[in-house]
C-alpha cells in the first residue's frame, strides 16, 4: 500500500495508470472484511443463500477497483458494469434479508 501511495510515478511507469485504486481495494477489503465478522457473530445460524450473498457482494465489490488500477475506463465496459450491477445486488439483497431474517 505504501508504495501504490508513496511511489505512484514507480507504478505509472509500469503501466498502472492510477496505482491508488490498490489503496481503495485495500481499505474496501477492510471494511467488507468487518461486515463479515459482524455478520458471523450477529447471525451465525442465518440462511446459507443470505450468507452466500453477502459473501460474494463483500469479495467482489472490492475487486472492481483492480481493473481500474490498469485501466480507469474499465467501468465503461459492458462486462464490467454487469459485474458490479450482480456483486452490489447480492450485497444491497442480502443485507437486508440478514436484518428482516434477524428480527
Amino acid at each position: 500500500m505504501l508504495a501504490a501511495t508513496r511511489k505512484g510515478e514507480w507504478f505509472r511507469a509500469h503501466g498502472v495508470p492510477a496505482p491508488r485504486r490498490f489503496l481503495q481495494t485495500h481499505l474496501d477489503w477492510v471494511m467488507m472484511g468487518l461486515i463479515l465478522i459482524a455478520v458471523q457473530l450477529a447471525a451465525p445460524s442465518s440462511p446459507d443463500w443470505i450468507k452466500g450473498m453477502i459473501a460474494f457482494g463483500a469479495i467482489v465489490n472490492p475487486l472492481l477497483f483492480l481493473p481500474l488500477a490498469f485501466k480507469p475506463d474499465a467501468e465503461n465496459s459492458p462486462a464490467y458494469v454487469a459485474v458490479a450491477v450482480v456483486s452490489f445486488a447480492a450485497l444491497s439483497i442480502g443485507l437486508p434479508a440478514l436484518a428482516i431474517w434477524a428480527l
